[in-house]
């Protein structure tokens, strides 16, 4: 049995952090699938390595160019289409583990994530363009994308909320969740091909690696090297206690009742920046029942060949709240340091999109005058 079927058993589920059309084409999506990875997330850096990076794309982008079809245009078509056929090869994924997994992601224009009106109506439009069950549309947990949530999930849109960095943003984001679930259930869905309550899925996207190597900055300058390559887990493993305590008492059973799933967090940048530390730390430290693991590549096969399967998420969250207490009284604010993380999450993504955009223009260009 592999390890990412031993995590399957103790409730986490592995999807891929990559897609690429010649990973679906030459089928080894399927190869993966069937060693057990669930799902399939994507974001505009990844969507640039794949289509500038490569000729994978040319001859549909020849294709896309006889039709007039403008740089924007030229994007969305591939895009969609890469996320429609790996969809279609994990549908039968989503069907036997009813609705759980099986799911593919596509983001928003990282552009719109101060525009809530603006990232409703283009998740809306992808969702219903895709036209698939098994398709979660990313949206940013910026203020502007707190309310766009709440928004979609009413109308019965898979949400994937993406750029979670600290435990006041997830309860947000666990907030804007429930409210959308409490709407549905009054309303139903409005989207097309929108989901009822019982079918409607969400996962909220807790980013980890890239807290530790902001604040083991922090510490550095501190001389305070003991809390170095901690914090990160210490964060994300309060902040699942936040996920169980939120996903039970009264309010979450009225929706229970009918048929309502919960909300799982999704560990994403999940990769060792530091290579100090080991390649699976993120990824053994935080195995526990109810949670999604995003793994790129590399790390994917550094977990098949090295990785541990223990469920590691509940165990010591003591120690993890003494630590984020310890970081507090060295003078480091750990509010600030994942706030500006967001911040800088939502350049990080706008500037592959642009430079992809860049990127197919002058490949157009250049086709043309092929």
């Amino acid at each position: 049995m592999s390890k990412l079927l031993e995590l399957e058993k103790l409730g986490q589920s592995v999807w891929f952090d990559f897609i690429r059309r010649s990973l679906i084409l030459s089928g080894e999506l399927q190869k993966l699938i069937d060693t057990g990875v669930r799902g399939v997330t994507s974001n505009p850096a990844i969507f640039e390595k794949a289509i500038a990076g490569s000729d994978d794309y040319d001859m549909a982008i020849k294709e896309l160019i006889k039709t007039d079809k403008s740089i924007d245009e030229i994007y969305e078509a591939l895009a969609v289409e890469d996320i429609s056929m790996a969809a279609d090869v994990l549908k039968n994924v989503y069907a036997t583990t009813d609705g759980k997994d099986g799911y593919v992601s596509l983001e928003v224009n990282p552009h719109l994530a101060d525009e809530t009106e603006k990232t409703i109506t283009e998740a809306t439009r992808l969702f219903e363009t895709l036209s698939r069950p098994n398709v979660m549309i990313k949206v940013p947990a910026t203020p502007a994308g707190i309310p766009a949530i709440t928004h979609l999930i009413g109308a019965g849109v898979n949400v994937n909320v993406t750029l979670i960095f600290g435990l006041e943003n997830y309860k947000a984001v666990a907030e804007a969740y429930l409210l959308g679930l409490e709407k549905l259930a009054e309303t139903g869905p409005s989207a097309r091909n929108g989901h009822a309550v019982n079918q409607v899925a969400s996962v909220a996207s807790f980013f980890v690696s890239r807290v530790d190597t902001a604040v083991d900055k922090a510490l550095h300058k501190k001389n305070a090297h003991e809390l170095q390559g901690k914090i990160a887990i210490a964060n994300s493993k309060i902040a699942y206690a936040e996920f169980k305590s939120i996903f039970s008492g009264s309010r979450w059973e009225k929706l229970k009742d009918k048929g309502a799933r919960v909300q799982r967090v999704l560990w994403a940048s999940t990769s060792s920046k530091n290579p100090n530390y080991p390649a699976t730390l993120y990824v053994d430290e935080l195995i526990g029942p109810d949670t999604v693991n995003t793994l790129p590549p590399a790390t994917l096969d550094s977990f098949m060949e090295q990785g541990v399967v223990a469920q590691t998420l509940t165990q010591g969250v003591d120690d993890a709240r003494r630590q984020i207490g310890e970081l507090a009284e060295l003078g480091i604010d750990l509010k600030a340091i994942t706030q500006q993380l967001q911040d800088d999450g939502v350049i990080a993504f706008s500037e592959p999109f642009d430079a992809l955009m860049q990127s197919l223009s002058i490949k157009r260009e250049r086709l043309l005058a092929a």
